[in-house]
Order: C-alpha cells, then sequence, then structure tokens
C-alpha cells in the first residue's frame, strides 16, 4: 500500500482493459543502447577454490557459464513473453570471484529500437543457474542472490544506474 492514493504510472505492457499486450516499438528510433546486471552466486570457499583452480569434477564451470549466459541472451525473446526480438550487437559475461562467492556481470549492447535490459538480466540468470549447476554436487548450500539491473543507457529515457 505504499503508493496508495498516488496515481499509477501507465503500464506500457497491458492495454485499456489491463490485457498483456506487446508494445509497439516500430515508430522509435533506432540508437545505440547498453544495459549491464548482476547476480551473486554464494558458496563455500572451499568450492570457490575448487572453481578457481580449475579442478571441480564437472570441469570447466566458468567457461560453460560465460557461454550459458551468451545463449541466455540471445534466447531472451522466447523466455520473456513480452520481449522483442532485437539485434544484439555484443555480449560479455564476466566473472569474478568475490568475497562469498562468484559476481556475474553481463554486458549486452545492440543498435535498436528497444532495450537490452531483459537480455542483460537473463544473461545474468542463466549464467549464474549454470554455475549453480555445475557446484551442486559438492555445494548443496549454493545459493543465487541479488540479480539487478546495475545501468542502461541509450533511447528516450537516456541513462540510469543503480544507486
Amino acid at each position: 500500500m505504499a503508493d496508495e492514493g498516488r496515481p499509477h504510472p501507465r503500464l506500457t505492457h497491458t492495454d485499456d482493459q489491463g490485457r498483456a499486450r506487446m508494445v509497439d516499438v516500430g515508430g522509435k528510433p533506432v540508437t545505440e543502447r547498453k544495459a549491464i546486471a548482476e547476480a551473486l552466486v554464494v558458496m563455500s570457499a572451499a568450492t570457490l577454490d575448487l572453481i578457481f583452480d580449475g579442478v571441480l569434477p564437472k570441469g570447466d564451470a566458468l567457461g560453460t557459464a560465460r557461454l550459458a549466459g551468451i545463449m541466455g541472451v540471445k534466447k531472451t525473446p522466447e523466455l520473456i513473453p513480452l520481449c522483442h526480438p532485437i539485434s544484439v550487437s555484443g555480449v560479455t559475461v564476466d566473472l569474478e570471484r568475490a568475497e562469498t562467492g562468484v559476481l556475474v556481470r553481463t554486458t549486452v549492447t545492440t543498435s535498436d529500437r528497444t532495450g537490452v535490459e531483459m537480455e542483460a538480466l537473463t544473461g545474468s540468470a542463466v549464467a549464474s543457474l549454470t554455475l549453480y549447476d555445475m557446484i551442486k554436487g559438492v555445494d548443496r548450500g549454493a545459493r543465487i542472490e541479488k540479480i539487478r539491473l546495475l545501468h542502461k543507457s541509450g533511447g528516450r529515457s537516456g541513462e540510469w544506474a543503480a544507486g
């Protein structure tokens, strides 16, 4: 009830009757767009060592997760019903050792009529799920946390960064 009494902004993915619809972006200009999202896969220090020493029983977890993240970006419109298929021009999935696990950061770029936020978020989510799959046999307590958008630029709304 935090917004009680205040008008709600119009949701772009619903029509006047509240039914889901795909937004028509045909009249929007093509612009350079970029989004960065991240997720944290939390695990034990012993599991981190296995991953970064390259001795995990299932194999190269980082390489496998990186490829899965890229594939996730490319499959986003098939997974998220109202996302437009767009021409992705670049994807990087970086996995770095953090104090409590592996930080997965996905950067996606395009020149198109709509943004790549969902693609970046999907890339980080799929890479994180893949990393979890690679370590679940040695670390049942592993978990995925903090999937979030960090930055977006391009388009009518311009630049945005997480606080």
